[in-house]
C-alpha cells in the first residue's frame, strides 16, 4: 500500500498491478438501549454514593472523608514501604462492624498474609484472604465472598486468560483493571489496587490507568525511617492535595494526626546553618527543619547534594546568594538536607533555606525560636504564598517566638509571636542576624 500512484509494484515487481482504493469508510452507529434513563440532576439518588470512613483517620483524612462504594482507588509506592500493611489494617477496620472484606494477593499467599495480620492484631471473621494471580479466580472469589471491600495487591501479579502477554505488561495491566473496575462500579464494591513504581518514582504501568481509576495515592517513605506518608495526586470525591502521616512499627501502621514534632532535631541550641520553616501540605501545617553545610571543596567541580529537597531549587538559590546577597559559595561543596525524612517541594521554604545556606558558610547560628516563611525570586525577592495566618498559628502553638514572612502577607501575629516582616533576601538576612 502506498500513499501515491506507482507503475511498479514493490513486491512482486511487476509494471501495472497496483490498482487504486478507496479509504475504509466507517459506518455509522445507531443509537441502541440504554441501561438506565436520564434524569434530572437534581433527582439523582446520592444516597449509593455515601462516603464511608475505613477506620483508618490518616486515610480517611486524604480520601476526604473515606472510601467510596463502587470506587476505585489505586495505591502506589516502592516496595516495602508498607503499602501492603496498611491496607490489611484498613480492610481489618472495614470488616470490624460486619462487612465482607476480601483482600486478593498475587504477591503472597494466604498464610503469608495470616501470618502477618497475627503480628499486627489484624484479625477479623469477616476478612477473608485468597492467593490468586488469574482474574478469572479473582472475579469467582468476589461472586463467592460478595465483599464491599476488595483489595487487590498488586495489579501487576494478575493475568487475564484472554489477553496476550505475560502479568505486568502493558496490556495485562490495562484490560485486568478495566475488568476489575467494571465489576467495581456494577456491584458498589469499594476497591484499592495496588500498583508498582519504576526507577524515577511514576506509576508503572500504561497512563491511561491512572485515567481510569477515581483516586490516585502514593505512599511515600525512607526505608531506613519510620514515617510514611500517604499524598493524593487525583480525588474525585475530595482534596487532591492532601497528606497523612503514619509510623510503621513491628506491630503495625499507625497515624500521626500531629507529626510536626518528627522534622525538628530538638537541639537546645541553635546551630549554624539550620533553619525551621512551615511547609503547607493540603490543609495541614508541618513545622520543619532545614540543614546546610558548606564546606571547602578539593575538586574542580564542586558538589551540590540534596536529600528531601529540590536539588535544582538549591542551585537556583545559591546564585541568588552570590548575586544579590554577596554570599559566595561557588568554591564550596554544599549539602542540604531535611529532618526526619520529609520530602519539601513548596517554594515558601526557600527563604528558610537561604538563611540555612548563608549561616553554613558564615558559619554564624539564627537566634532561637525563628521561623522563616517565604518564596525568594531571582531578583533576591521574597514573594509572598499562601495560608500565613495558618503557618503563624502553628508556629505560635509549637513555641516558637520569631518569624520572618513577606512583606504584606497581611497575617495577624498570634501571642507570642514576633513576626517581622521582609520584602528582599538582604533585609532577611540582616533580620536574621
Amino acid at each position: 500500500m502506498t500513499a501515491r500512484w506507482v507503475g511498479r509494484c514493490p513486491e512482486c515487481q511487476a509494471w501495472g498491478s497496483v490498482g487504486e482504493v478507496g479509504a475504509a469508510v466507517v459506518r455509522a452507529v445507531r443509537s441502541g438501549p440504554v441501561t438506565a434513563p436520564a434524569v434530572p440532576i437534581g433527582e439523582v439518588d446520592m444516597t449509593r454514593a455515601a462516603v464511608r470512613p475505613t477506620g483508618v483517620g490518616e486515610l480517611d483524612r486524604v480520601l476526604g472523608g473515606g472510601l467510596v462504594p463502587g470506587a476505585v482507588c489505586l495505591l502506589a509506592g516502592e516496595p516495602g514501604v508498607g503499602k501492603s500493611t496498611l491496607l490489611l489494617e484498613v480492610a481489618h477496620r472495614w470488616s470490624a462492624p460486619g462487612s465482607r472484606a476480601l483482600i486478593v494477593s498475587g504477591e503472597e499467599s494466604a498464610s503469608q498474609v495470616r501470618l502477618r495480620a497475627g503480628r499486627t492484631a489484624a484479625l477479623s471473621p469477616d476478612l477473608y484472604l485468597a492467593g490468586e494471580t488469574d482474574l478469572s479466580a479473582v472475579l469467582g472469589h468476589v461472586d463467592a465472598v460478595g465483599p464491599t471491600l476488595l483489595v487487590i495487591d498488586s495489579i501487576q501479579t494478575i493475568s487475564h486468560p484472554d489477553v496476550d502477554g505475560g502479568a505486568g505488561g502493558v496490556t495485562q495491566v490495562r484490560e485486568c483493571a478495566a475488568a476489575l473496575i467494571k465489576v467495581a462500579k456494577e456491584r458498589d464494591i469499594a476497591t484499592v489496587i495496588v500498583g508498582h513504581v519504576t526507577k524515577d518514582g511514576s506509576i508503572a504501568g500504561p497512563r491511561v490507568l491512572e485515567h481510569l481509576v477515581d483516586v490516585v495515592l502514593h505512599f511515600e517513605g525512607d526505608r531506613h525511617s519510620s514515617l510514611r506518608l500517604v499524598r493524593a495526586v487525583k480525588n474525585r470525591f475530595g482534596p487532591a492535595d492532601e497528606v497523612g502521616c503514619f509510623e510503621l512499627g513491628d506491630a503495625g501502621i499507625v497515624g500521626l494526626p500531629d507529626p510536626s514534632g518528627l522534622f525538628l532535631s530538638h537541639g537546645n541550641e541553635p546551630v549554624p546553618g539550620t533553619c525551621v520553616t512551615i511547609s503547607v501540605e493540603g490543609r495541614r501545617p508541618l513545622v520543619a527543619e532545614v540543614q546546610a553545610l558548606a564546606v571547602p571543596s578539593t575538586a574542580g567541580y564542586p558538589r551540590r547534594t540534596a536529600s528531601g529537597l529540590d536539588t535544582n531549587r538549591l542551585a537556583m538559590l545559591l546564585a541568588v546568594l552570590e548575586r544579590r546577597a554577596g554570599t559566595t559559595l561557588k568554591d564550596h561543596d554544599v549539602y542540604a538536607s531535611t529532618v526526619g525524612g520529609v520530602r519539601l517541594q513548596e517554594p515558601a521554604i526557600d527563604l528558610a533555606l537561604a538563611l540555612a545556606l548563608a549561616g553554613a558558610k558564615t558559619n554564624l547560628a539564627g537566634p532561637a525560636g525563628l521561623v522563616a516563611i517565604g518564596e525568594v525570586g531571582l531578583a533576591g525577592d521574597v514573594r509572598r504564598v499562601s495560608a500565613v495566618a495558618r503557618r503563624l498559628a502553628e508556629a505560635a502553638r509549637l513555641g516558637f517566638t520569631r518569624a520572618l514572612v513577606p512583606a504584606g502577607s497581611g497575617a495577624a501575629a498570634p501571642p507570642g509571636l514576633t513576626v517581622t516582616e521582609v520584602d528582599t533576601l538582604g533585609r532577611a538576612l540582616a533580620a536574621a542576624r
